[in-house]
């Protein structure tokens, strides 16, 4: 089969066009290129302390509509290495969204479920997708409406510290309230 010259330049072009539109800025959670934004020099395991004070967020969040007024401060819940189970810890902060989402029942959250970079791609994708489930689960036995949560997974692509430290990892693990 015969291809003209502007055939072959055509599909080189829009090959470029799709690899552009697929390529990855890289950069953290909220969208700077900070590496180490939120690190909190924690000693041994993570604490929820040291963890609060590096979350992940901004004021503004994404809310639309002025609804940030009531938006529980603290919007990351951290996991233990290789596990989807939510500590007791995080129970109060899982409990003050629940309200704020049924009190406000035109909000919605997206819930990010993350992980550290240890494992394979797949596995990490679906750990941080186990996470997040968790998550809305918790809040639909809380009484938040299915239709306000929405699940999404970023396995280890979008790290909050970059590193290979146990606190790195341990901040890294991770589920993300977006509101």
């Amino acid at each position: 089969m015969h291809v003209t010259p502007y055939a072959k330049h055509l599909a080189v072009a829009v090959s470029l066009v799709i690899m552009a539109g697929c390529s990855s800025t890289g950069g953290t959670q909220d969208g700077s290129m900070a590496g180490s934004e939120g690190a909190a020099g924690t000693s041994g395991g993570a604490s929820s302390q040291g963890m609060n004070a590096g979350q992940v967020g901004s004021s503004s969040m994404g809310m639309r509509d002025g609804q940030q007024d009531g938006i529980p401060q603290v919007r990351t819940i951290y996991f233990d290495y290789d596990r989807d189970t939510i500590r007791s810890e995080f129970e109060p902060v899982m409990a003050a969204h629940a309200q704020f989402l049924r009190s406000h029942p035109n909000a919605n959250v997206v819930l990010q479920g993350h992980t550290d970079e240890r494992g394979t791609r797949e596995y990490n994708l679906a750990l941080g997708e186990r996470r997040a489930n968790a998550v809305q689960r918790f809040l639909m036995v809380q009484g938040v409406s299915p239709s306000q949560l929405e699940v999404v997974s970023y396995g280890e692509e979008r790290p909050a510290v970059r590193g290979s430290s146990e606190d790195s990892y341990a901040q890294n693990r991770r589920v993300v309230f977006d509101y």
